[in-house]
Parts: C-alpha cells; sequence; structure tokens
C-alpha cells in the first residue's frame, strides 16, 4: 500500500507540475527573424494598487509574485481610473541578436507610465513618459512612448510597468527591433502626411468656393473638416508632437473637444446641404434639440460631471441623426445629393462599429494593421463624397435656376402678350371713338345744311323759325359741348378711366413686377460693376450684385424713382400724359387722380421731359406704348 500510494503522490505531483507550467505567464523571446511582438492576452500580467503606493521593490519581490493576475483581454485596460497599476511581461535575451530593440506603448493617451528594467548589476532602472509631460522632454521624438532595451546576455527578463491615467489607458506594449520601428514610423508619417494634407487642401479649396459663391456650406464643410484633422491629431498624438507640445494639459481635452466640434459642424453642414430648413422642418428641429443636449452634456461634463467628459459614445447621437436625415432625404424625398451623403456616413458608421468592437477589447483585424486606422480611411473617403454631395447640389441648384429663368421668360413672353391684346383692344376702341365722332360730325353738317334751306324756305315764317332757331341753338350747344368732351376724350384717351387701368395694375406689388419684367428682360447687369451674377435684394423685386453687393430697386433708374406718388397712380398719370401727347394740364390730372395740382404740375413736368428727351433722341415712337418712357 504505501507504494502505491507513493506512486499516486508522484503522479500527482507531476501532473500540478505540468499544469502549472501551462498557466504560467509565458516568456517571449528575442528572435532577429521576427522584427515585432505585440503582448496580448495572458503574455501580459497585471496588479492594482488602490492607494498608488507600491514601490518597484515590493512589486518585484518574492512576496507579489502570485499576486500578478494574468489578462484575459486582447490588451488590458485601467478600469479603475482612480487607482495606479502595475502591468509586467517576460522577454528572453538572446545575446547574439544583431538588432538593437526597443519597447513601445501604442496608446499615446497615458496620463503617466513609468517603465522599469534591470540593469546589469540587477537593479532597476527607471524610465518617465507620459502626456502629462511636455513632448520635448522624450528621448525619442514619436508620438508613441518608445523605451530602448539594454540586451543583457542570454537571461529572461522581467520588466515591470506602472500606468496611472484619469482616462482609459489601453496597454499595448510591443517589442521591436529599432530598423523596424524607423520603417514602420515612416511608413505610419507618411500617411499622416497623405491624410492631413487631403484635409488642409479640401478646407483650402472650399474656403476659395466660398469667397467665390457665398455659399454657406462651403464653410460648415471647411470647418468640419479642421475640426476633425484636429481631432485625428489628437486621438493619433500627432496634435501634441507639433501643435501644442508645451501644453500636455491640454491633452485630456483636445480629442472631445474637437470631436464634439466635428459633430457640430458636420449636424450644421449636412442641415445646410440638404436644405432642411425648407425641405423638412422637423428634420431641421430635431438637429437644433440634438445639438443642444449634446452642448448641455459638454458643459455639465466640464463643471458638475468630470467623469462623464471622456464618454465619447454621445457622439453616436448626432451621428445617427444625420444619418436618418440623409436616409430620409434621399429615400423619401428623392433629393438627389442626399445619396452621398448616405454612402459616406455609412463607411462612417461601419469604422464606428469596428471601434466598438475594438474597445469591447475583441481581437479582430480584418484588414491587418491598418484595420487600427479604420476610422481615419473611412474619414477619406467621406470626405470625398461629401465633396461629390456639393458638387451635385451645386448641380441641381443650377438645374433649379435654368428652370426658373424659363418659367421667367414664359411669364415675360405671356405678359407681352396680353400688352399686345390690351394694346389691340385700346386701338380698336380708339378707332370706335373716332368714327362715331366722324359720323356725329357729319350729322351735324348735314343738320346744318338743312337748317339753311329751311331759314331760306320758311323766312315768312319768323315766329315759327324763331323758336326752331331757339331749338336748334340748344341742340347746336349741346352737340358742341359733346364734339367738346369727345375731342377731350380722344386727347385724354379717357377710353380707360382709373378704375379700370387699375384693374390692370391693383397695386404697387404688380406695377414693381411689370417694372421689373421690361427693365431685365434681356438679363441683369450691374450698373457699378457691370457683373452679371445676382440674389434677389431686399426690396421687392430689386436685385444684388452678388460680386459688389449693390442692391438696385426695380423703380432705379426711371421715372419712378424718389417719387412719392402712390405706384398705380403714378402708372396712370404716365399714361394719361403720353396718351395726350403731353396736352393734358395738371389741373385735369388733379381732378382724375384726386392729388394735388402743384404734385401732378411737378411729376406731369417731369414726364414731359423725358418725353422731349426721348423724341429728341429719336427713341420714343407711338407704336413702343406709354410704358417705353418710363425707363431713362
Amino acid at each position: 500500500m504505501p507504494k502505491i500510494f507513493n506512486k499516486f503522490y508522484l503522479a500527482f505531483g507531476s501532473l500540478i507540475c505540468i499544469a502549472c507550467a501551462t498557466f504560467a505567464q509565458p516568456v517571449v523571446p528575442i528572435v532577429d527573424s521576427v522584427d515585432q511582438h505585440i503582448f496580448t492576452y495572458h503574455e501580459i500580467e497585471y496588479v492594482e494598487d488602490p492607494a498608488g503606493k507600491l514601490s518597484i521593490e515590493q512589486i518585484s519581490s518574492q512576496a507579489f509574485e502570485d499576486k500578478f493576475i494574468a489578462n484575459t483581454r486582447y490588451k488590458p485596460e485601467n478600469k479603475n481610473r482612480k487607482s495606479t497599476y502595475w502591468f509586467r511581461i517576460r522577454i528572453k535575451h538572446n545575446s547574439q541578436t544583431g538588432k538593437n530593440w526597443v519597447a513601445e506603448f501604442f496608446d499615446q493617451t497615458i496620463d503617466h507610465l513609468e517603465f522599469y528594467y534591470p540593469d546589469k548589476n540587477g537593479k532597476h532602472k527607471r524610465t518617465v513618459a507620459g502626456d502629462e509631460f511636455n513632448f520635448d522632454a522624450r528621448n525619442i521624438w514619436h508620438k508613441n512612448f518608445i523605451i530602448p532595451l539594454e540586451i543583457l546576455g542570454d537571461q529572461e527578463i522581467t520588466y515591470y510597468t506602472k500606468v496611472k491615467s484619469q482616462q482609459r489607458a489601453d496597454v499595448m506594449i510591443v517589442l521591436r527591433s529599432q530598423g523596424w520601428l524607423f520603417h514602420y514610423a515612416l511608413d505610419e508619417y507618411f500617411f499622416f502626411g497623405i491624410f492631413y494634407g487631403m484635409i488642409l487642401v479640401f478646407s483650402f479649396y472650399n474656403l476659395l468656393m466660398f469667397i467665390a459663391v457665398r455659399e454657406r456650406h462651403h464653410l460648415y464643410y471647411m470647418l468640419y473638416l479642421i475640426s476633425l484633422g484636429l481631432y485625428e491629431m489628437s486621438a493619433d498624438g500627432v496634435g501634441f508632437q507639433y501643435l501644442w507640445p508645451n501644453w500636455p494639459a491640454f491633452n485630456y481635452y483636445a480629442p472631445n473637444l474637437f470631436l464634439y466640434f466635428a459633430s457640430s459642424a458636420t449636424m450644421v453642414f449636412s442641415a445646410s446641404l440638404l436644405n432642411l430648413r425648407k425641405k423638412n422642418d422637423w428634420l431641421f428641429r430635431l438637429f437644433i434639440y440634438v445639438f443642444l443636449f449634446r452642448t448641455a452634456f459638454l458643459i455639465m461634463s466640464l463643471t458638475i460631471k468630470p467623469e462623464w467628459f471622456t464618454f465619447r459614445f454621445i457622439e453616436v447621437l448626432p451621428f445617427f441623426s444625420i444619418y436618418y436625415a440623409s436616409i430620409r432625404s434621399y429615400f423619401f424625398d428623392k433629393y438627389p445629393p442626399a445619396r452621398f451623403l448616405v454612402a459616406a456616413y455609412t463607411f462612417v458608421a461601419l469604422a464606428i462599429m469596428y471601434k466598438m468592437v475594438e474597445n469591447a477589447n475583441i481581437d479582430w483585424k480584418p484588414i491587418g494593421e491598418l484595420s487600427y486606422y479604420s476610422l481615419g480611411f473611412s474619414f477619406v473617403i467621406e470626405m470625398l463624397l461629401l465633396s461629390f454631395a456639393i458638387s451635385d447640389k451645386i448641380r441641381v441648384l443650377r438645374l433649379e435656376k435654368n428652370e426658373a429663368q424659363l418659367n421667367t421668360i414664359k411669364q415675360l413672353n405671356e405678359n407681352q402678350k396680353l400688352k399686345d391684346n390690351l394694346n389691340s383692344i385700346l386701338e380698336e376702341q380708339v378707332e370706335l371713338k373716332t368714327a362715331e365722332i366722324a359720323r356725329n360730325l357729319a350729322l351735324i353738317e348735314e343738320q346744318n345744311h338743312q337748317l339753311e334751306l329751311a331759314n331760306g324756305q320758311l323766312e315768312s315764317q319768323a315766329q315759327e323759325i324763331t323758336e326752331i332757331n331757339k331749338l336748334l341753338s340748344r341742340d347746336n350747344v349741346q352737340l358742341q359741348h359733346d364734339v367738346a368732351e369727345v375731342k377731350e376724350a380722344r386727347v385724354l384717351s379717357k377710353e380707360v378711366d382709373f378704375e379700370e387701368f387699375s384693374v390692370i395694375y391693383p397695386d404697387d406689388d404688380s406695377c414693381l413686377k411689370f417694372i421689373a419684367s421690361i427693365k431685365w428682360q434681356n438679363g441683369f447687369w450691374c450698373k457699378r460693376c457691370n457683373h452679371s451674377n445676382y440674389s434677389e435684394g431686399r426690396s421687392p423685386y430689386s436685385k444684388r450684385c452678388s460680386r459688389c453687393g449693390y442692391d438696385e430697386s426695380a423703380t432705379a433708374y426711371t421715372l419712378l424713382q424718389n417719387s412719392r406718388l402712390p405706384i398705380n397712380k403714378a402708372f396712370y398719370m404716365i399714361f394719361l400724359v403720353y396718351s395726350s401727347n403731353g396736352r393734358i394740364s395738371s389741373h385735369k390730372l388733379s381732378e382724375i387722380l384726386q392729388i394735388r395740382q402743384s404734385t401732378c404740375w411737378q411729376y406731369s413736368s417731369k414726364i414731359k421731359k423725358a418725353m422731349r428727351e426721348k423724341a429728341k433722341a429719336g427713341k420714343i415712337r407711338h407704336a413702343d406704348g406709354w410704358d417705353s418712357i418710363i425707363f431713362n
């Protein structure tokens, strides 16, 4: 029996030794054929120090040998932001290596990092790094924290890292050869140069476009690109290296502040590009509510709840608001430029989903190491697609402008037809009145002839003739009065009274519309800079030059400029003076228009002067109509 128990104990002990060897922390060897190794999972062990008072002597002592916990995630992190964490890795040195080796920490946002490594005497040396120190204090000027390793024969060395950070710190430790580091760094900074160069080029281009065409979405897009570039620079550590190297305290605020500015700018840009204020009012209000909520959240995180400041998942709210608005504008409102926004934000959504998977510590790299820069790649594609969206919007605006111009031309043609019909009717009425007056005059002459014959034949009947003469005298007076009225009506064109004239031009708006249609029937040309592009001015039917900003009203450079008369009465006065060839008196105008005689005299004199000047220059013809003298 004792021999059986001895064999059992021997077998059990062997199993325990094998199990311990299986679950012990792996040792990573230095091999020249492998240029880099990323420490993941149980290759890293950690100890949490809530009080932050443990020293390297305590941590490296035998008492803490079994207190280190094997990491079960792809990359460990500081779950408790108030605690200090100790991490350790083991490396098997190779005295025959022909390369220099470094330890690199990928996460540039770690506030405080201490790296401990033994020297030849067995004591620990310390290298301090972190983004709480000035960038110039680093031994190697790189956005990541890089620590050279000293090769100590063929020993198995344990390295300790102390991390303290008030924001999330991913402890991604990489063993790299120095040559591979330089190669990798050059490629990385090369792609950074391309990415940030594209942002600068796109920003400058949109600034020039805004100055040229004054379309605000170019300005909003430029602000979005600048904010996006600053966010990427702060997240990559490039901003700390080149923009604020002596202001390390800003590293804590930079990523989230620039991300807030980027999300706000892209909301304003998308609302402008999709024209939500006019096309979809409730979506526009949704954008406002989301922006106000996000701003309130930022202010509260800066003042009341500092632990909320690093909560970046809040940016999902404005992003999906924009994404939903883009989808709805394209699929429901059939707005063509929205298709580029849908495609652009789809790429960003996929990158955000990958970042969520990465933050969940899931080891999934669909495109290898480049997966780490998936958000940057999606932003590059987004920049291109959003630029296409702006171009497409300009194309849509050009088509709408052409359609509006065609409608305007069509309306002007209809107005011309109406004016021609009105002139034809007026000419027919004048001809009818003239014929009627001619018939009356002929009748009067016939009656006078008959009266003369009757006077010669009825001299003997003097009394009867006297009575008849009295009657004829009264008739003659009435006829002369009628003839005078007919002549006056012909001279004054009284066939169209003010009430009839007011039906055609009932108010100032219709008069201004009529003047503008004639004034700019051949296109707009600025009187100051001779530019042809314009936008709507401040007053009705006025036009504002797109180059110099000169605002020209419809009545400018016409007889109606600076006139205090109601425009339709001024129209009628021009019509009367023109129709009477300037022979109508100011008293008659005052009686017709119910305006003071002095005002009528002053304004009719101005009209007559314009008629004389046009007649002298040979620019007035009766066939042109009364409206031909309105314009100087």
